[in-house]
């Protein structure tokens, strides 16, 4: 079933891809960064939570791009297997300079992950469906309106390690794919694409992090004008297991 998910998705982004405007592809390049803080809880053998949050600032931490929340209730299938409904909220800054309201938006999210391995190769696999509604803002001011998006989200990430002693970094490498629909969605049904390569790094048992290079790809409503996002990128895992083991 999950085969021919992800089949549909690379099939639905060659299509819309090679219909893309005649405009000549205009790329905004710039400087990020990014540090989250991700958890999972997890209190019984099949039931549990998620809670992270995030900064994004333009440059080297210089001005926000955004500030975002999410949480939701996990629920364990098998140990590897698990599906997730939850909540998130986004404060998004304005992109252009002399404007200060943020735009606020809401999103309900479904989840299903995968994590496996080969030899010692841990590859995860995620699909998440956001239904999201975007706040418009006009002349610095919010409309009180909003913009709805369905978006599907696939995401493959590695971790390979460099040598066998846990203590040690391992190589990461993932890449995130994320196509949009909507009534208001009509150039760029291609949302954006993320491409991270760094390393990951056990701080004890249920604490580690990410540290690395992510490349944004996002493409603007318009369909051709692009922003290209160079991103300094550090995240923190914490995992506790609140289970009762007697």
């Amino acid at each position: 079933m999950l085969r021919y998910y992800f089949l549909s998705i690379i099939v639905l982004f060659v299509i819309f891809t090679s219909n893309a405007q005649v405009k000549t592809r205009v790329v905004n390049n710039q400087t990020q960064s990014w540090i989250s803080l991700n958890t999972t809880e997890r209190f019984t053998s099949k039931w549990g939570m998620v809670a992270d949050v995030h900064y994004r600032a333009n440059q080297i931490f210089a001005n926000p791009n955004f500030y975002f929340v999410r949480a939701g209730v996990n629920y364990w299938l098998k140990d590897n297997i698990t599906f997730t409904l939850g909540y998130a909220h986004m404060w998004l800054a304005p992109t252009t300079n002399g404007l200060h309201t943020f735009s606020n938006e809401n999103r309900v999210y479904e989840q299903a992950q995968i994590v496996s391995k080969i030899g010692n190769v841990t590859m995860l696999h995620r699909i998440r469906n956001e239904q999201r509604w975007q706040e418009k803002i006009s002349a610095d001011t919010s409309t009180h309106t909003n913009k709805f998006t369905d978006r599907i989200r696939y995401l493959a990430s590695f971790t390979i390690p460099i040598v066998k002693n846990s203590h040690f970094p391992s190589f990461v490498l993932s890449d995130e794919l994320s196509m949009q629909t909507g009534k208001e969605v009509v150039y760029n049904v291609f949302d954006q694409n993320r491409f991270f390569v760094g390393i990951k790094q056990n701080i004890n048992k249920r604490l580690s992090f990410d540290l690395g290079y992510m490349l944004v790809d996002q493409e603007k409503a318009d369909g051709y004008h692009y922003d290209q996002n160079h991103t300094f990128r550090l995240f923190f895992y914490y995992q506790p297991d609140l289970r009762k083991h007697g």
